[in-house]
């Protein structure tokens, strides 16, 4: 076979390449605009320390998979095959920023100074913290995700894939679409245009004059209309821009950062005992990934290109530990979507082009350029667009009798999302300044904010054990389902999922001060065993001949027909 024909770039390329690259620039967008917006981190703190070594794991990850996908053509003698894309979690940035990250900062912040001003060298601490924290924290997921690659069939095999899925599903309708959705309607008339490319290009499949991908088309369309409406704001005084962040700090400073080379001096390593609180949030999106890397690679398999599943788990797994040790705090992982840039004609140079753009703007540092000078507007679409996909394929790729397993994954999420908010307008200092607190409130209002707290902290856990065990009930697998329940019980009395402490960290049962915090997490516990004792006896006295519903049959319209026909 001929050079020609074992090619590794094509014309389909740069469609590809510009595809992957603007979904990492959007996840590394995300994380600053979310630690500066919610938490009021230095945008120019993560720029420094945060984004290079995040950066350095997409490099990584994308290089070996350029030469896995050559290795492969030669060995097929195929010109033809289409590099797996990998990339920056999305999931893992909502999670990593909303509940490691950010209350880590906080929490510092609080031992520091508790309700006064801290001084600009205590707000760095506090940042350094952490992000030490975040280190730990990718560094535990990298290793997860390796000893899951011996295993990652086994895996998928033990939990239905109702949980597996539910629980991606939950992360993403409520949290990957909903926060930047809102960040899009701040800007309505950018936002929704952006919005609207990306969903007639990449949902209904429409296509742009000249094959611009979806994501570049949205970019340059609102992208325009943004600095149009910009320029009749500033000349003509017309005010058509009515929310637009001011930037913190001056791009030229983060060229050629080096305030991430502090990664090794190892001194993040004395936080990892205090990172282990984090494990309830950190290794589900770990487990996650490894789910995910799973389906990316079976996906590639049905689109033509055959490749090892373990060893696909395996270098998001050493991408992700590289990220770590160069002080990056986002996972990386492969994308699903290979069989669609195999579909826009790419082969292997779009992998290579994204690993060298998106790893030189991480250690060289025009990121910060590209922070300042794209609106957030026109590329926060492209993660509502893969929120809606994860959703989509959650269901599509569930037995039609488990969706309603799906669907109840999502409501710890919404309770998440209900803290979350809570959280912010209790912690406002307007509100602080007018003597308003938690405390101040009615009890019963007290009370229902505990609750919320309690069925959002360790949600992802509890989202995949919910939807788990439901599936194993639909299936009548009873004593499955009855050992699901019976370990939500026990994971609830150390914290794992359902902790009462308002940082969600694990504890010992009996080392919780507040004796009413204590007896909830008893009376939680209590819960789930009286749940698993019931299904337990549910299914020792149920019929033996009680078929499970097909994927296409309706189950309570069978027992209803079952019970007219007794």
């Amino acid at each position: 076979m001929s050079k020609k024909q074992l090619s590794w770039a094509a014309s389909g390329d740069v469609n590809a390449f510009f595809g992957l690259m603007l979904d990492n620039v959007a996840g590394l967008i995300l994380m600053v605009s979310l630690l500066a917006g919610v938490f009021e981190f230095s945008s120019s703190f993560t720029l420094n320390y945060m984004v290079p070594g995040t950066a350095i794991g997409v490099l990584v990850g994308d290089l070996i998979f350029f030469f896995v996908a050559l290795r492969l053509a030669r060995k097929l003698g195929r010109g033809n095959v289409t590099a797996m894309p990998l990339g920056l979690d999305t999931p893992s940035t909502f999670g990593m920023v909303l509940f490691v990250l950010g209350p880590a900062f906080v929490k510092m912040k609080a031992d520091l100074g508790g309700e006064g001003s801290l001084t600009d060298a205590q707000l760095v601490l506090a940042q350094k913290y952490a992000w030490h924290i975040g280190i730990c924290c990718i560094f535990i997921s990298g290793i997860f995700k390796a000893i899951c690659a011996f295993g990652s069939n086994w895996i998928r095999k033990a939990l239905p894939r109702a949980g597996l899925l539910g629980s991606l599903a939950a992360i993403a309708l409520v949290l990957i679409s909903f926060l930047p959705l809102i960040e899009i309607l701040n800007s309505p008339v950018v936002g929704l245009t952006a919005l609207a490319v990306v969903l007639t290009t990449l949902v209904a499949r429409v296509k742009l004059p000249f094959k611009i991908p979806g994501a570049l088309g949205a970019l340059l369309i609102a992208g325009l209309l943004f600095y149009l409406m910009q320029a009749s704001d500033a000349w003509l005084n017309t005010h058509l821009l009515s929310h637009v962040h001011a930037m913190d700090f001056d791009p030229k400073s983060a060229l050629l950062p080096t305030g991430w080379l502090e990664v090794f001096r190892f001194e993040w390593i004395q936080q990892m005992p205090s990172a282990l609180n984090y494990l309830p949030i950190v290794v589900p999106f770990a487990l996650a990934t490894v789910v995910g890397g799973i389906d990316c690679t079976e996906s590639a398999a049905a689109a033509g290109d055959e490749f090892d599943t373990g060893q696909v788990i395996g270098v998001e797994a050493f991408a992700t530990l590289v990220a770590s040790l160069c002080g990056g705090v986002i996972q990386t992982t492969p994308y699903i979507g290979h069989p669609a840039y195999k579909a826009m004609g790419g082969r292997s140079a779009y992998t290579l082009a994204t690993a060298m753009f998106i790893g030189g703007a991480g250690i060289l540092g025009y990121f910060g350029y590209l922070y300042l000078i794209i609106p957030k507007p026109t590329v926060f679409p492209i993660l509502v667009f893969i929120g809606i996909e994860i959703t989509a394929q959650s269901f599509h790729a569930t037995p039609k009798r488990h969706y309603p397993a799906v669907a109840i994954a999502c409501i710890p999420a919404l309770a998440t999302l209900a803290a979350m908010y809570a959280g912010k307008i209790l912690s406002d200092p307007s509100m602080f300044a007018a003597g308003i607190s938690e405390a101040k409130l009615s009890d019963h209002l007290q009370g229902e904010l505990v609750t919320v707290r309690m069925l959002a902290n360790g949600f992802i856990i509890t989202s995949l054990l919910w939807a788990s065990g439901l599936a194993m009930l639909i299936d009548r697998r009873w004593k499955a389902s009855t050992l699901i329940f019976g370990l939500c019980g026990i994971l609830t009395l150390f914290g794992v999922m359902h902790s009462p402490l308002p940082d969600g960290s694990m504890f010992w049962p009996w080392q919780i001060g507040d004796t009413v915090l204590q007896r909830l997490t008893w009376e939680y516990a209590a819960g789930y065993l009286v749940v698993a004792v019931l299904i337990y006896f549910l299914g020792h006295w149920s019929s033996k001949d009680q078929r499970v519903a097909g994927d296409d049959e309706d189950p309570h319209l069978m027992e209803s027909s079952s019970a007219a026909n007794s």
